[in-house]
């Protein structure tokens, strides 16, 4: 029996690093559903697809990540959202974490830990 992939939204300013997120998730069970470029459209496709993960960036135009993350879970609560950010943001992280993201990846990422931070975001 094949098992359900994971659903994974990947949400990011820089078209580069969503490239780098949706190879890393290539060969695995794990779909990317949909990107987005800033928060706004981060809601926007959250809601209209029902992803079971989103990868969000907190430092976005339009809407940060910690806005967006915030809205998507007034709406869809069961979403399991991951922060990104570079090491020099902590309190970024912090407030990202009180938004109510699940966990949190650092920029540079490793591919392994990322898909791991996935995983245990379901668990």
């Amino acid at each position: 029996m094949k098992t359900m992939g994971i659903k994974l939204v990947i949400v990011d300013d820089a078209p580069f690093i969503r490239e780098v997120m949706v190879n890393i998730f290539r060969t695995t069970d794990i779909e990317v559903i949909g990107e987005a470029e800033d928060g706004a459209e981060a809601v926007a496709i959250v809601l209209e697809k029902a992803p079971d993960v989103v990868l969000m960036d907190i430092v976005m135009p339009k809407k940060s990540g910690i806005e967006a993350t915030r809205e998507i879970l007034e709406k869809r609560p069961q979403t399991r959202i991951i922060a990104c950010s570079t090491i020099d943001q902590e309190q970024m992280m912090l407030k990202a974490l009180e938004a109510g993201c699940c966990s949190y990846v650092v920029k540079p990422f490793n591919a392994e830990a990322l898909e791991k931070a996935v995983r245990t975001a379901l668990e």
